[in-house]
C-alpha cells in the first residue's frame, strides 16, 4: 500500500477558483487541479528532480528522466513512439499487404496484374497511378522449383516512387510430394 496524501488548497475566483475558502482546505481530487510549473516523481529512495513533467516557455508539457535527460515534448513522443490507428494503417510496411495486396489505409483503385495465367509466376499492384506498390514474383522453373512445387516466393514492397524497394521478404519452400514440407523466411 503506498502513502496518498492530498495537498492542502487556498481556493477563490480571483485566482482562478470557483470557490472561496479562506484558509487551508484538503484538495478534492475529484474536482480540483493542482497549480504549478511541474511535478517531479520520486522513488522509496530518491529525493532529486531527475524524473519529471513540466510545462516549458512555449507551453508544451515537456518530460525528462535518466534515461532520457533532455526534455521531450508530448508531440515528440507522439510522433516517435505512438501513433493513431489511421496512421498505422497507411505505413508501408509488408504486413499491411501479405497475403492480397493493399487494404485498409491506402487509396482505393489500386490494380492487380497477374503474369502465369493458372500457375501465376508474378503478381504485381499498382497505384491508382500506376507506380508500382507490392509484387510477389514465385519461382516455378528454376532450382528446385516446378509448376506445383513454387520456390522461392518474394515479396517486394516499394516507396510511393514505385523504384526503391522498402522490403523484401523471400521464403524458400520444401515440399514432401507437392505438399509443403517446411519454410524459410527471409526478410531483408
Amino acid at each position: 500500500m503506498v502513502d496518498r496524501v492530498r495537498p492542502l488548497k487556498v481556493e477563490a475566483p480571483a485566482t482562478g477558483g470557483t470557490e472561496t475558502d479562506d484558509f487551508y482546505t484538503d484538495l478534492d481530487p475529484s474536482e480540483d487541479y493542482v497549480d504549478a510549473r511541474g511535478v517531479t516523481f520520486q522513488s522509496s529512495t530518491s529525493n532529486d528532480d531527475s524524473v519529471r513533467v513540466a510545462r516549458d516557455a512555449s507551453d508544451n508539457m515537456v518530460f525528462r528522466d535518466v534515461a532520457n535527460p533532455a526534455d521531450s515534448t508530448l508531440t515528440t513522443l507522439l510522433a516517435g513512439g505512438g501513433m493513431s490507428e489511421s496512421t498505422h494503417e497507411t505505413l508501408l510496411q509488408l504486413i499491411h499487404f501479405v497475403d492480397e495486396g493493399p487494404a485498409d489505409g491506402f487509396a482505393s483503385l489500386a490494380t492487380k496484374t497477374v503474369t502465369g495465367g493458372l500457375f501465376p509466376t508474378l503478381t504485381e499492384w499498382h497505384r491508382a497511378d500506376d507506380t508500382l506498390l507490392i509484387s510477389k514474383a514465385i519461382e516455378r522453373s528454376a532450382g528446385a522449383a516446378t509448376t506445383l512445387k513454387p520456390t522461392p516466393i518474394v515479396w517486394t514492397l516499394y516507396d510511393t516512387n514505385g523504384t526503391t524497394v522498402l522490403h523484401t521478404v523471400s521464403d524458400a519452400i520444401t515440399y514432401s510430394g507437392i505438399a509443403e514440407a517446411s519454410r524459410v523466411r527471409t526478410i531483408t
